[in-house]
């Protein structure tokens, strides 16, 4: 169960998940020994799953967003959806409900990278039909679970 300590020490990992445990109990006036078995107990349950960087994609010259919605022709949808995860390129896939049955969002260098990855999509004999959306402008992406 979640309480208020809980809480306050996520938000303290959201602003700077590379804070020492003495200076987050410093911030949130507990002991050390409490941030360290709280965190403890979070990566033990998995609710902290790992720690990585933000990390600037433009700065590696993957310039372009893209979310393609996809409709699946009969068969294992989970296991097609688990072989498109595979890809690196793609940071996420979703089951989704309406008229599509995927939702993926990937991340490429330049249109070639994206055309290359939609034509080898496409020529599995498992996606009937697909629709890309290229992001012009991210308004907001945040990576952080506020709680």
């Amino acid at each position: 169960m979640i309480d208020d300590l809980d809480r306050k020490i996520i938000r303290v990992l959201n602003e700077d998940a590379r804070k020492s445990y003495r200076e987050m109990a410093k911030q949130l006036g507990i002991s050390v020994t409490a941030v360290i078995n709280r965190m403890k107990k979070f990566e033990d349950s998995g609710v902290i799953k790992g720690y990585i960087p933000v990390i600037d994609r433009e700065y590696f010259g993957i310039n372009l967003t893209a979310l393609i919605a996809l409709r699946l022709r009969q068969g294992n949808l989970l296991d097609i959806q688990k072989q498109i995860a595979q890809d690196d390129r793609i940071a996420g896939v979703y089951d989704i409900t309406g008229e599509w049955d995927s939702l993926i969002i990937g991340y490429f260098k330049d249109r070639k990278d994206l055309n290359d990855f939609i034509k080898s999509m496409l020529l599995k004999n498992s996606v009937d039909r697909s629709i890309t959306h290229i992001a012009l402008n991210i308004v907001k992406e945040e990576k952080r679970v506020i709680v």
